[in-house]
Protein backbone atom coordinates (compact mmCIF):
# COMPACT_ATOMS: atom_id res chain seq x y z
CA UNK A 1 0.00 0.00 0.00
CA UNK A 2 1.16 3.31 -1.33
CA UNK A 3 2.37 5.72 2.12
CA UNK A 4 0.86 9.13 1.43
CA UNK A 5 3.48 11.89 3.00
CA UNK A 6 2.21 13.52 6.04
CA UNK A 7 1.86 17.17 4.07
CA UNK A 8 1.06 19.09 7.30
CA UNK A 9 4.49 17.65 8.69
CA UNK A 10 6.56 18.55 5.74
CA UNK A 11 5.07 21.94 6.20
CA UNK A 12 6.30 22.64 9.63
CA UNK A 13 9.52 21.13 8.91
CA UNK A 14 10.24 23.57 5.80
CA UNK A 15 8.63 26.65 8.30
CA UNK A 16 11.39 25.13 11.20
CA UNK A 17 13.88 25.85 8.78
CA UNK A 18 13.15 29.48 8.39
CA UNK A 19 13.36 30.33 12.02
CA UNK A 20 17.19 28.85 12.34
CA UNK A 21 18.72 31.20 10.16
CA UNK A 22 18.91 33.86 12.55
CA UNK A 23 22.01 35.48 14.37
CA UNK A 24 22.68 35.26 18.33
CA UNK A 25 24.96 38.40 18.98
CA UNK A 26 26.19 39.91 22.97
CA UNK A 27 27.03 43.42 22.84
CA UNK A 28 28.86 44.60 26.34
CA UNK A 29 28.72 48.43 27.49
CA UNK A 30 31.60 48.67 29.62
CA UNK A 31 31.43 51.29 32.28
CA UNK A 32 34.44 52.60 33.54
CA UNK A 33 34.95 55.77 36.28
CA UNK A 34 37.65 58.24 35.71
CA UNK A 35 37.93 61.14 38.80
CA UNK A 36 34.48 63.15 37.47
CA UNK A 37 33.47 61.53 34.46
CA UNK A 38 31.08 58.29 33.67
CA UNK A 39 32.70 56.71 31.05
CA UNK A 40 32.38 54.05 28.16
CA UNK A 41 34.54 51.74 26.22
CA UNK A 42 34.34 51.73 22.87
CA UNK A 43 35.93 50.23 19.70
CA UNK A 44 36.81 51.14 16.18
CA UNK A 45 35.46 48.95 13.48
CA UNK A 46 37.75 48.24 10.86
CA UNK A 47 35.29 46.39 8.23
CA UNK A 48 32.01 46.64 6.65
CA UNK A 49 29.67 47.61 7.80
CA UNK A 50 29.98 50.37 8.97
CA UNK A 51 33.74 50.93 8.53
CA UNK A 52 35.66 53.52 10.98
CA UNK A 53 32.64 53.93 12.91
CA UNK A 54 32.88 53.61 16.86
CA UNK A 55 31.09 50.52 18.42
CA UNK A 56 30.36 48.72 21.58
CA UNK A 57 32.16 45.71 21.65
CA UNK A 58 30.50 42.33 20.77
CA UNK A 59 30.09 39.56 19.02
CA UNK A 60 28.60 36.22 17.84
CA UNK A 61 27.20 33.97 20.04
CA UNK A 62 29.13 30.87 19.81
CA UNK A 63 27.48 27.15 19.44
CA UNK A 64 28.77 25.90 22.50
CA UNK A 65 28.64 29.15 24.43
CA UNK A 66 25.85 30.46 26.62
CA UNK A 67 25.00 34.26 27.17
CA UNK A 68 26.88 34.76 30.37
CA UNK A 69 30.01 32.97 29.07
CA UNK A 70 30.03 35.02 25.76
CA UNK A 71 29.77 38.46 27.56
CA UNK A 72 32.53 37.37 30.29
CA UNK A 73 34.42 36.13 27.13
CA UNK A 74 34.37 39.75 25.05
CA UNK A 75 35.10 41.59 28.56
CA UNK A 76 38.14 39.42 29.34
CA UNK A 77 39.92 39.65 25.43
CA UNK A 78 39.27 43.00 25.85
CA UNK A 79 40.05 44.07 29.41
CA UNK A 80 41.93 41.10 30.36
CA UNK A 81 40.08 41.23 33.89
CA UNK A 82 37.53 38.91 34.79
CA UNK A 83 34.86 38.07 37.52
CA UNK A 84 33.39 41.52 37.28
CA UNK A 85 30.08 43.03 37.41
CA UNK A 86 28.40 42.18 34.47
CA UNK A 87 24.34 42.47 34.20
CA UNK A 88 21.82 41.52 31.45
CA UNK A 89 19.89 44.23 30.50
CA UNK A 90 17.93 43.89 27.33
CA UNK A 91 17.24 41.96 23.88
CA UNK A 92 17.13 44.28 20.78
CA UNK A 93 15.59 42.40 18.06
CA UNK A 94 14.71 44.62 15.38
CA UNK A 95 14.60 43.20 11.83
CA UNK A 96 16.87 45.34 10.43
CA UNK A 97 19.42 46.10 13.03
CA UNK A 98 22.10 44.55 10.73
CA UNK A 99 22.74 44.80 7.49
CA UNK A 100 23.93 41.65 6.89
CA UNK A 101 20.84 39.78 7.80
CA UNK A 102 18.84 39.10 11.04
CA UNK A 103 20.72 39.28 14.21
CA UNK A 104 19.38 39.32 17.21
CA UNK A 105 21.58 40.73 20.54
CA UNK A 106 21.35 40.73 24.01
CA UNK A 107 22.81 43.61 25.66
CA UNK A 108 24.61 43.43 29.03
CA UNK A 109 26.44 46.14 30.77
CA UNK A 110 29.73 45.70 33.25
CA UNK A 111 31.26 47.99 35.83
CA UNK A 112 35.66 48.33 35.74
CA UNK A 113 37.99 50.26 37.51
CA UNK A 114 39.84 51.49 34.89
CA UNK A 115 42.97 51.58 36.45
CA UNK A 116 43.40 47.68 36.66
CA UNK A 117 44.00 46.77 33.32
CA UNK A 118 45.76 48.13 29.63
CA UNK A 119 43.34 47.56 26.58
CA UNK A 120 44.42 44.87 24.56
CA UNK A 121 43.28 44.90 20.59
CA UNK A 122 41.54 41.73 19.70
CA UNK A 123 39.67 39.81 16.55
CA UNK A 124 37.14 42.14 17.18
CA UNK A 125 38.85 45.63 17.84
CA UNK A 126 42.05 46.61 16.77
CA UNK A 127 41.34 50.08 18.08
CA UNK A 128 39.77 50.60 22.04
CA UNK A 129 39.43 54.40 23.35
CA UNK A 130 37.38 55.24 26.97
CA UNK A 131 35.02 57.58 25.66
CA UNK A 132 32.71 59.90 27.61
CA UNK A 133 28.83 59.17 28.22
CA UNK A 134 28.45 62.67 27.60
CA UNK A 135 30.72 62.72 24.15
CA UNK A 136 29.22 59.87 22.20
CA UNK A 137 28.42 60.69 18.62
CA UNK A 138 26.89 58.56 16.08
CA UNK A 139 27.54 54.72 16.66
CA UNK A 140 27.41 51.60 14.74
CA UNK A 141 24.03 49.72 14.30
CA UNK A 142 21.60 50.44 17.26
CA UNK A 143 24.77 50.76 19.52
CA UNK A 144 23.38 54.37 20.64
CA UNK A 145 20.45 53.08 21.73
CA UNK A 146 21.64 49.68 23.39
CA UNK A 147 24.30 51.97 25.29
CA UNK A 148 21.13 54.34 26.51
CA UNK A 149 19.27 51.56 27.78
CA UNK A 150 22.26 50.30 29.97
CA UNK A 151 22.65 53.46 31.06
CA UNK A 152 19.57 53.95 32.12
CA UNK A 153 19.69 50.37 33.80
CA UNK A 154 22.68 51.80 35.51
CA UNK A 155 20.94 54.69 36.82
CA UNK A 156 18.24 52.79 38.55
CA UNK A 157 20.61 50.30 39.61
CA UNK A 158 22.79 52.11 41.33
CA UNK A 159 20.24 53.73 43.63
CA UNK A 160 19.50 50.45 45.13
CA UNK A 161 22.70 48.39 44.87
CA UNK A 162 25.94 49.52 46.18
CA UNK A 163 26.95 48.35 42.62
CA UNK A 164 28.92 52.09 42.02
CA UNK A 165 31.80 50.89 44.41
CA UNK A 166 32.60 48.63 41.31
CA UNK A 167 34.00 51.38 39.82
CA UNK A 168 36.09 52.62 42.46
CA UNK A 169 39.57 52.07 43.64
CA UNK A 170 39.40 49.75 47.13
CA UNK A 171 40.30 53.05 48.95
CA UNK A 172 38.71 55.82 48.45
CA UNK A 173 37.26 59.27 49.55
CA UNK A 174 33.72 60.63 50.31
CA UNK A 175 34.54 62.94 47.68
CA UNK A 176 35.38 60.58 45.08
CA UNK A 177 32.07 58.47 45.84
CA UNK A 178 30.03 61.94 45.37
CA UNK A 179 31.42 62.41 42.21
CA UNK A 180 30.82 58.94 40.93
CA UNK A 181 27.21 59.00 41.98
CA UNK A 182 26.58 62.55 40.13
CA UNK A 183 28.20 61.13 37.21
CA UNK A 184 26.14 58.16 36.75
CA UNK A 185 23.09 59.85 37.85
CA UNK A 186 23.65 63.37 35.85
CA UNK A 187 22.78 65.27 39.09
CA UNK A 188 24.21 67.63 41.50
CA UNK A 189 23.88 66.31 45.01
CA UNK A 190 24.51 68.18 48.18
CA UNK A 191 27.46 67.40 49.93
CA UNK A 192 26.20 67.60 53.39
CA UNK A 193 22.94 65.49 52.74
CA UNK A 194 25.01 62.70 50.77
CA UNK A 195 27.41 62.00 53.22
CA UNK A 196 25.03 61.82 56.32
CA UNK A 197 22.91 59.52 54.43
CA UNK A 198 26.42 57.67 53.25
CA UNK A 199 27.63 56.97 56.78
CA UNK A 200 24.30 56.31 58.28
CA UNK A 201 24.17 53.02 56.84
CA UNK A 202 27.65 52.02 58.28
CA UNK A 203 29.03 50.17 55.04
CA UNK A 204 32.31 52.27 55.37
CA UNK A 205 35.33 51.50 56.99
CA UNK A 206 37.63 53.42 57.84
CA UNK A 207 41.09 52.95 55.65
CA UNK A 208 44.67 53.08 57.03
CA UNK A 209 45.97 54.08 53.31
CA UNK A 210 46.51 57.69 53.35
CA UNK A 211 45.62 60.28 50.34
CA UNK A 212 49.15 61.28 48.55
CA UNK A 213 50.33 63.97 46.18
CA UNK A 214 47.56 65.94 46.59
CA UNK A 215 47.68 69.63 46.70
CA UNK A 216 45.59 70.26 49.57
CA UNK A 217 45.21 68.57 52.94
CA UNK A 218 44.75 64.54 52.70
CA UNK A 219 41.03 63.63 52.75
CA UNK A 220 40.16 60.66 55.02
CA UNK A 221 39.73 57.37 52.73
CA UNK A 222 37.82 54.35 53.11
CA UNK A 223 36.71 51.14 52.13
CA UNK A 224 32.71 49.70 51.31
CA UNK A 225 32.62 46.87 53.84
CA UNK A 226 30.98 44.58 51.58
CA UNK A 227 31.06 41.63 54.05
CA UNK A 228 28.78 43.57 56.19
CA UNK A 229 26.64 44.62 53.88
CA UNK A 230 25.80 41.25 52.82
CA UNK A 231 25.09 40.33 56.57
CA UNK A 232 22.82 43.59 56.77
CA UNK A 233 21.07 42.41 53.56
CA UNK A 234 20.39 38.97 54.82
CA UNK A 235 18.01 41.05 57.95
CA UNK A 236 16.55 42.74 55.37
CA UNK A 237 18.51 45.69 54.82
CA UNK A 238 18.04 48.06 51.60
CA UNK A 239 20.41 50.24 50.04
CA UNK A 240 19.11 53.45 48.63
CA UNK A 241 20.77 56.68 47.46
Amino acid sequence: MKQIPNIQTTKIVDATGEFFQSALSVDNVIFGFDDTDLKVLLIKRGTEPYNNFWALPGDLVHPAEDLNSAAERILLQLTGVKNVYLEQVYTFGDVNRHPLGRVITIAYYSLVKIEDFTLTPSSFAQQTEWHSVNDIEQLAFDHNEILNSCLEALKQRVRVRPIGFELLPPQFSLTNLQHLYEAILDIELDKRNFRKKILSMNLLKTSDVQQEKVAHRPAKLFEFDKEKYEKLKKQGFHFEI
